[in-house]
């Protein structure tokens, strides 16, 4: 058993003297100082949420399938030893076209233009290089922390005038396609594991704002966040298109080779 320290309570209400004596010193001297605090009003009481419809019963199952979680091997497109960098872009935009033929194959899919216009691209992958070429410049950026970059992909969907966003990675030498979106975008930005892309609002003075962030359990970039926020421009008034997620396909990010002096910020023309 523990000793009792007797001696140790008998110090207690010396100390409680001591405190309140000072704490009265500090008031009278709070009294003439005009830097004290001041009440700022009373406090708006705290409201917890309202629960609506209680009896309602809860879904079990989505009642749309959007596409949540993209996750899917780019078959005919091979990664090179030299790693996500040494992919041809453009190599990996034919591919998606060539799988996706009901999209764009024919005068009648609804982006026949970009399948067209793939011929201005160089052969040697040097997308966005001319002025025809859908391809837009990718961008580098370990956006699932593994240490190794991912492929930011961009490209134009004509004559419908959005643009498909895309990221892959590489996983046991297969290159993976882990975010598809198409949309009217007004600007992409990467931030941390964060795909963030701004897409203009029929509302004047307000823009969406959709964020995409890697997901280690579902291998992907899950959408985290859609907001509609205002803007400091007045905002657009462009109908937003209804987006789709396409089942086709650390530092600042960095463009291809033949685009290491373009600006972090990938903008659509």
């Amino acid at each position: 058993m523990l000793p009792i320290r007797r001696g140790r309570p008998a110090r207690v209400p010396v100390v409680v003297a001591l405190l309140l004596v000072t704490a009265a010193a500090g008031a009278l001297t709070a009294c003439g100082d005009s830097g004290g605090l001041r009440s700022a009003g009373a406090t708006p009481a705290a409201r917890s949420p309202a629960r609506l419809w209680p009896d309602l019963t809860p879904a079990s199952s989505p009642a749309y399938d959007i596409g949540e979680v993209d996750n899917e091997v780019v078959k005919g497109v091979r990664v090179p030893a030299g790693g996500i960098r040494e992919v041809n872009p453009v190599a990996v935009v034919r591919e998606e076209i060539t799988a996706h033929p009901e999209d764009y194959a024919g005068a009648k899919a609804r982006y026949h233009e970009t399948s067209v216009r793939m011929a201005d691209c160089g052969a040697d992958g040097t997308a966005g290089d001319r002025a025809g070429c859908p391809v837009l410049r990718p961008y580098y950026r370990d956006l699932t922390g593994d240490g190794r970059p991912e492929m930011t992909l961009g490209f134009r969907l004509l004559p419908a005038k959005l643009t498909a966003v895309r990221v892959y990675t590489v996983e046991k030498g297969r290159l993976v396609r882990v975010m598809s979106y198409d949309d009217a975008v007004s600007e992409v930005e990467l931030a941390g594991r964060t795909v963030i892309v701004r897409s203009p609002s029929e509302v004047a003075g307000y823009e969406y704002r959709l964020q995409w962030t890697w997901d280690p359990d579902q291998r992907a970039m899950l959408l985290t966040s859609d907001e509609m926020l205002r803007t400091d421009d007045g905002g657009l008034h462009t109908k937003r298109p209804s987006p789709r997620a396409s089942g086709s396909p650390s530092a600042s990010p960095s463009a291809s080779p033949s685009a290491r002096s373009a600006s972090p910020t990938a903008s659509a023309p």
